[in-house]
């Protein structure tokens, strides 16, 4: 086992860190000796993800907006004094329909938290990156398999997957003369609150509906913590890690 020191021990952002996936990644991290900073809009859930771990710094901030922010990482410059690592984790499933039936202030609302608050965080990440010392870091941005195929009645999510596809390929060519490393990792059916329907019944492309595999969070958590340890002379631009026998490879 590799023991962290003050050398590799990193300071870390983790968006929408209340519940789910951000909680599991969140802690896995503390587990991993790194310093935490848990971002959401839920005070009560952020500190109940970080009870026990004293390097957990508890933020709230909503990723949507510029100010809210800006504000955040500033607070994380003004503590830390560098930032190491941005887990861009924040989302929503979003309106359940077909394109014709999407109200667009729905659209819009989808849009804002999960595409317009990646952006925004890794606008102010990234500019606090550019000129630390020693310069660089790293940011992994929460895609989906939506990322890459959609989902019955998901145009809204899936819209904004696909968006979150291209910002990460675009800040990984802009981000790597600076040292920064940006990847892509695209999660099928972890067993969460948010997708505890699918384990019973979830939709299918031929309108049936039926129950698929879950896996547990922590082995997101798990590949989430060996991300973060590699060196920045290496990235993974886009990792899947999904449930084995759920319908995504292939044709279900």
């Amino acid at each position: 086992m590799v023991t962290i020191t003050e050398r590799t021990r990193q300071v870390v952002v983790v968006t929408g860190a209340g519940s789910g996936l951000g909680r599991a990644m969140a802690t896995g991290l503390l587990d991993a000796g790194h310093d935490v900073v848990l971002v959401g809009r839920n005070t009560n859930n952020l500190e109940a993800t970080a009870a026990g771990h004293d390097r957990a710094v508890v933020l709230t901030a909503d990723v949507s907006s510029a100010d809210s922010v800006h504000e955040l990482f500033a607070a994380v410059s003004d503590r830390f004094g560098r930032l190491d690592v941005l887990i861009n984790n924040a989302g929503t499933f979003g309106p359940s329909g077909t394109v014709d039936e999407i109200d667009p202030a729905d659209w819009s609302a989808t849009v804002a938290a999960n595409l317009t608050g990646v952006f925004l965080c890794a606008r102010e990440a990234v500019r606090i990156m550019k000129v630390q010392d020693p310069r660089g870091g790293r940011i992994v941005n929460n895609g989906s398999l939506s990322a890459h195929t959609p989902r019955p009645a998901s145009v809204a999510y899936t819209a904004t997957k696909h968006g979150v596809s291209g910002l990460t390929k675009s800040i990984s060519l802009d981000g790597r003369e600076f040292d920064i490393c940006c990847s892509q990792i695209d999660i099928g059916n972890a067993a969460t609150d948010m997708t505890v329907g699918i384990g019973t019944s979830a939709r299918q492309a031929d309108g049936s509906t039926r129950p698929e595999p879950t896996f547990d969070p922590r082995h997101v958590a798990d590949t989430v913590v060996r991300l973060v340890d590699l060196p920045l002379d290496v990235n993974i631009p886009t990792l899947t890690i999904m449930a084995n026998r759920m319908p995504y490879v292939g044709r279900g």
